[in-house]
């Protein structure tokens, strides 16, 4: 028969264990660059940018366009390599209490 009462005291558990691993997703940090190091950006697993890093060499130069396509590329590249990092840590977080289906996607889970 099916069990109501331990259904919902799993799904409390799961919600809790989700809850966490998405609270801890802010203490991880990746920085990205572009322009062989000349800009810089830091994002954490939340996807909130932390800090951009601008070489003194580029803001001196006339190509504003440069710059904004530079800031461009290395926020991307950070905020792809955080979401990656931020969807396998939800999914070490959550072994065990979540069934492995194939195609799950911690992308509805707020990261």
């Amino acid at each position: 028969m099916f069990d109501m009462m331990g259904m919902m005291g799993k799904m409390k558990e799961v919600q809790a264990k989700l809850k966490e691993a998405q609270d801890n997703l802010q203490h991880i940090t990746v920085t990205a660059e572009a322009g062989a190091g000349l800009v810089k950006a830091t994002v954490n697993g939340q996807k909130k940018l932390l800090k951009i890093e601008i070489d003194d060499s580029i803001l001196n130069t006339n190509d504003k366009d440069m710059v904004n396509d530079l800031v461009v590329a290395a926020v991307n590249n950070a905020m792809l390599t955080a979401n990656e990092r931020a969807q396998e840590e939800l999914k070490k977080q959550t072994e065990g209490i979540l069934p492995n289906i194939p195609g799950l996607d911690f992308g509805n889970f707020g990261i």
